[in-house]
């Protein structure tokens, strides 16, 4: 069966897939240079538009879903930002069998107020919502903190602090909650729910060039390792939910939930209902490949028999981290990070960015998070050290 994967990045699924013995074309912004051998990458700016545009890596649902009707496939699967474009999922599954979340499934899922009522029905810790362009903060606590977050939101990347002013149309306020940022990545059929991996987020990390609330890398540990208090409750907190999710939006295929963790409960914060970042870092934990557990869910409606839990009680710390320019600058000799395992997305030589777009991706392992989070660091200082942060110095090479 040929497969064509769409979205901003897809290098870490079609490398999933073709593991898997899938014929992969893989359709991006970007497509970087470690590909796995067998797929065929495109990135939108490279292969169909008539012009470069301005930013390296500028693409949008549509467009992708408009260049991917030029390619031959039997079967579709998307990435973000997909799954805030219920439309565009509908284009580009036209005449294709969608392995993902239907259009109609996105539209209910990502509604923040229609997912939180659920939560709470069911005894979920959920933060506070509002979407009311006249909502004061006068008559509840002066220390409470919102957030303003688009309802088409990604990575964090528009996430904001709220000051008081009106509230856009586009977006929506949800309360600040205190304490640590956490995914879990489950596959989804039938009504039923089987996770595959939990993680601490690592979120507005200037060691990687990130700020805010922008999302920057995942870590897998231990549910007994001290990056989550009462780990283990937390894990089964959100398997919960993440059956919940399942049998009460109907989601298929590989999903993922957002959640801050406090007091040993998680505050679930949004569904992402495709392929996630992490799921990488739980492939190379468990030393397996996820892809064919997304594609039996959709097209089978099976689920795999995987005891997640029982793998996290043995687990040792596994990383990813982003780095993302601090500057604008050019890199070139990219093609030396092309044997190291841990530096993956290696962008072409000569490739010019701006501060704030993504270079490469790092990884790391060690026995615990914290040290697991100090050896993504070092690698990341090594990318920046190939990466000269002066406009005086604007092109240099990626040496290690």
């Amino acid at each position: 069966m040929r497969l064509l994967l769409c979205g901003t990045t897809t290098r870490a699924a079609a490398e999933s897939a073709a593991s898997a013995g899938f014929r992969v074309t893989a359709l991006d912004a970007f497509a970087d240079l470690d590909q796995h051998p067998s797929v065929r990458a495109l990135a939108v700016a490279r292969d169909f538009a008539a012009r470069r545009p301005a930013a390296y890596g500028n693409v949008t649902a549509w467009g992708l879903a408009r260049a991917a009707r030029t390619i031959e496939a039997d079967a579709v699967a998307y990435l973000s930002p997909f799954e805030n474009h219920p439309a565009a999922v509908s284009r580009l599954s036209a005449n294709r069998t969608l392995w993902g979340n239907s259009p109609e499934t996105l539209r209910r899922v990502r509604n923040p107020f229609v997912l939180a009522e659920v939560a709470r029905r069911h005894g979920f810790a959920v933060p506070r919502l509002v979407n009311d362009s006249n909502f004061s903060n006068d008559s509840n606590d002066p220390n409470d903190r919102w957030l303003v977050k688009p309802f088409r939101s990604g990575g964090g990347s528009r996430i904001r602090v709220w000051r008081g002013e009106r509230i856009s149309r586009t977006s929506y306020l949800q309360e600040e909650i205190e304490g640590t940022a956490g995914s879990l990545i489950f596959a989804a059929a039938s009504g039923e729910a089987v996770p595959l991996g939990f993680s601490r987020q690592i979120i507005g990390d200037a060691t990687f060039g990130a700020f805010g609330y922008r999302y920057c890398g995942s870590i897998l540990a231990s549910l007994d390792d001290p990056q989550f208090a009462n780990g283990r409750d937390l894990f089964g907190h959100a398997a919960r939910f993440a059956g919940l999710v399942a049998s009460e939006f109907g989601v298929a295929g590989l999903n993922g939930i957002d959640f801050i963790a406090r007091d040993g409960l998680p505050f679930l914060l949004e569904v992402n209902p495709r392929w996630s970042s992490s799921v990488e870092v739980a492939e190379r934990a468990f030393r397996t490949t996820f892809f064919p557990a997304h594609a039996d869910a959709c097209e089978r409606g099976t689920l795999p028999s995987f005891d997640c839990a029982s793998q996290l009680r043995q687990a040792a710390a596994f990383g990813k981290a982003i780095v993302y320019a601090r500057s604008d600058g050019f890199i070139t000799g990219s093609e030396n990070w092309l044997g190291d395992p841990d530096v993956r997305d290696v962008p072409p030589a000569g490739q010019h960015f701006r501060a704030g777009q993504p270079i490469c991706s790092v990884f790391g392992a060690a026995s615990d998070s914290a040290s697991c989070y100090r050896a993504l660091a070092g690698r990341a200082a090594r990318v920046y050290a190939a990466f000269e942060e002066t406009s005086n110095v604007p092109v240099v090479t990626a040496t290690g």
